[in-house]
């Protein structure tokens, strides 16, 4: 009886004991070589006989082996690798569908650090679009216009694009015509400072517009900001 308990427990935990291994080991195997796979190819993982080498450090490598190296040239892959291990760089090949590839001798994490910080660069200075919402009926009156026709003018030196629409209620949707005379006009008040994307188009129950900036209008706006300055002065 004991005998027969006993071996039904080593038998459960020997089973436990290889699905744990395999669930968390398989998993941990995968995570460690996912980490330490490099991004781009390098060294000994570059295998094509040929390739092209590039680079603004050439003059100084050249300097180092004795050999002058000219950007573009094709060389033996196995004679660059050579280079490369004489002078601590990296083979790091950046152009892998190119033929030959293309690949720079450089520090590989330096090589990666220099292009995070590009990346980062480039997604600081793009620009971010905003769009401001300028909300209208068919029978907005006159006073009711004007007055989101100026905030859509600060919107536009602001550099922001303005989306004005017409909204249609219930029976309200037989006056598309005066939606878009509407809209006609609301465009013809900003030409100054803006330019429609596109002439009022219905989307359900809405008509719409967008009016994006012209690129004066917002260096236009602070020039006269700082004009006023001036004479106020």
């Amino acid at each position: 009886m004991n005998f027969t308990i006993l071996r039904t427990f080593t038998f459960y935990n020997i089973t436990q004991h290889l699905l744990a291994k395999r669930r968390g080991g398989g998993r941990n195997r995968y995570t460690r070589r996912e980490e330490t796979t490099p991004q781009f190819r390098i060294n000994d993982m570059i295998r094509v006989p040929e390739v092209r080498l590039v680079g603004d450090n050439l003059e100084e490598i050249s300097g180092e082996i004795g050999t002058k190296l000219e950007s573009g040239t094709v060389f033996d892959t196995r004679q660059v690798k050579g280079w490369g291990r004489d002078l601590g760089l990296d083979l790091v090949e950046i152009s892998p569908n190119a033929s030959p590839p293309v690949v720079r001798l450089t520090d590989y994490k330096k090589f990666l650090y220099e292009k995070k910080r590009k990346e980062k660069e480039i997604r600081n200075k793009a620009v971010k679009t905003v769009i401001k919402e300028v909300r209208f009926g068919p029978n907005t009156d006159d006073h009711d216009f004007e007055f989101k026709t100026r905030h859509a003018r600060g919107f536009l030196e602001d550099g922001a694009k303005v989306k004005a629409y017409v909204h249609f209620r219930g029976r309200s949707i037989v006056f598309k015509d005066r939606g878009e005379l509407l809209l006609l006009r609301f465009m013809k008040e900003l030409e100054d400072l803006g330019a429609a994307e596109a002439m009022p188009k219905m989307e359900g129950r809405r008509m719409n517009v967008i009016i994006s900036p012209k690129k004066s209008s917002k260096k236009s706006s602070k020039s006269k900001s700082d004009s006023d300055d001036d004479s106020n002065d």
